[in-house]
């Protein structure tokens, strides 16, 4: 779901991008530098029939519009705007949902208009198609309520895809072929906190996760005894640092996290009692003006009878970037990531990355041989206000490809 690519896309924004206005790196409250708006020399040219007689009636036309769009798109517009609303779109194709449309609409708003310390709270609407008969719908965001004392994030998504399965463990991935299935999933996720210091919170999260898989090529590639669909809901707490100054696209501050949640049969778990433990380390740190350095350490720990759909994967459009997602599963997964983030001109900006990571099913199997490689570059382009459009390519062993997202990677 997450390797959803706008390569066509990209071009158009660094086009658009190349005039628009320079955001500060320090604050999304400090006024922007005036832009100068200069028509092009058309006194040569033949107007139209019935174009007023001026310089810059390109400008009224519908190419001018589209340039003012994204020109502002980027600009703070939260204390004026209940809802500061764009929309981004257009076609992408990979080698796993081959030629596809897709849509991103992102809004920033405040609940909380007299205190300028917070952050602006965020939601992202996404949908994509394509000739594969992949599609995805989704909504994620972060809220945060008057006065900065309770918060809520949130994720939802349900998508059909078809999809390459290894079955499951280390040697699975590394060594088995390849069999394909039609992968289908519902996942709702939402973490309602307290802040009970400046930078401290204590949460309870929930979590549903409907996953089916379809038309498998090999189904003894499923542990035996388990079943080609579940529904896993699980109810859980967690503790919380996050000094980051901006969720979204973060300059400077730790996000900690230690999360635990817990799935059992009365919930509607057929196959179990199982229980998940997530730790997450990210820090941020600026090395010069327009560079960031940021460092990300993840865990995804299961115990209990889980079933095959909720194991620890690899992949995607976050971390371990290139690996197809899902490729390498098990009960267990660690992996850690460095990159450099730098702001090449004005809104444009890039990115590279070194990381690592493997899965594993108990702790007395982890080997540092199974380590997997991880590296890649990317494009940066800001589209609202520390809002980030992104293109990375990623590599790895054996493996390689791209990823079009929103927001950072971490």
């Amino acid at each position: 779901m997450k390797r959803i690519l706008f390569p066509l896309l990209l071009s158009c924004l660094l086009v658009f991008s190349a005039s628009a206005r320079e955001r500060s790196g320090q604050s999304s409250l400090r006024p922007a530098e005036p832009v100068l708006s200069v028509a092009p020399d058309t006194s040569a040219l033949p107007l139209p029939a019935g174009a007023p007689d001026s310089a810059d009636w390109w400008q009224r036309g519908w190419a001018g519009k589209v340039y003012r769009y994204f020109a502002e798109s980027n600009k703070d517009k939260t204390l004026t705007r209940k809802f500061d609303f764009s929309v981004l779109g257009g076609p992408h194709y990979s080698s796993t949902t081959e030629l596809g449309l897709g849509v991103m609409a992102a809004g920033l708003f405040r609940l909380d208009r007299e205190n300028l310390t917070l952050p602006p709270s965020n939601a992202t609407l996404f949908a994509n198609v394509s000739t594969s008969g992949f599609y995805v719908l989704g909504l994620r965001g972060n809220t945060f309520f008057r006065g900065g004392r309770f918060r809520l994030d949130y994720t939802g998504y349900f998508y059909s895809m078809p999809s390459d399965f290894w079955g499951v463990g280390f040697y699975n991935g590394r060594d088995s072929t390849k069999t394909r299935m039609e992968r289908q999933q519902v996942k709702v996720r939402t973490d309602f906190m307290y802040r009970f210091s400046p930078a401290w919170y204590v949460g309870i999260d929930a979590e549903f996760n409907y996953t089916r898989g379809k038309d498998i090529g090999h189904l003894s590639y499923i542990p035996a005894g388990q079943h080609t669909e579940y529904a896993s809901t699980g109810l859980g707490f967690f503790f919380q640092h996050d000094s980051r100054d901006v969720i979204t696209n973060p300059y400077r501050g730790w996000y900690l996290k230690l999360d635990q949640i817990f799935y059992p049969r009365w919930l509607g778990n057929r196959g179990g009692f199982f229980t998940s433990t997530e730790v997450t380390a990210d820090f941020y740190t600026r090395l010069w003006k327009s560079a960031i350095l940021a460092f990300d350490v993840h865990g995804l720990f299961h115990a209990g009878h889980v079933p095959w759909t909720m194991l620890s994967s690899m992949g995607g459009g976050s971390r371990m970037r290139g690996y197809y997602e899902g490729r390498y599963r098990d009960k267990n997964l660690m992996e850690a990531q460095m990159e450099l983030r730098q702001r090449i001109y004005k809104r444009i900006g890039a990115v590279v990355w070194v990381g690592g990571g493997t899965v594993f099913p108990e702790f007395g199997a982890l080997r540092f041989g199974h380590v997997l490689p991880n590296y890649g570059l990317g494009l940066r382009w800001e589209f609202k206000n520390r809002v980030n459009v992104r293109v990375d390519y990623g590599f790895g062993k054996d493996t390689h490809g791209l990823v079009f997202n929103i927001n950072e990677a971490f």
